[in-house]
């Protein structure tokens, strides 16, 4: 359940800070989608550990790229001129 959670408020987060319609504040969206990213691999790290689930490697690699996308686009907007 946590997991779910974690994975939903990443894309959540997203559309919350594409909705206010500023830049900065999308950022700052985009760093709470970071932090979940970041909490779902902890649990999915965790799950590995507890023997919950065996192969962790392709949701590692969707983690990973999916931290990415975010760093990404966290730089974009930062790297904007403001008006």
């Amino acid at each position: 359940m946590q997991m779910r959670k974690a994975a939903i408020s990443i894309i959540s987060n997203i559309a919350e800070g594409a909705a206010r319609g500023s830049d900065k504040v999308l950022v700052q969206f985009l760093y709470q989608s970071l932090g979940s990213a970041a909490e779902l691999e902890t649990q999915i790290i965790i799950s590995k550990e507890l023997e919950y689930i065996s192969d962790v490697s392709e949701l590692d690699a969707l983690i990973q790229e999916i931290k990415q996308m975010l760093v990404g686009w966290i730089k974009y907007l930062k790297s904007k001129p403001t008006h």
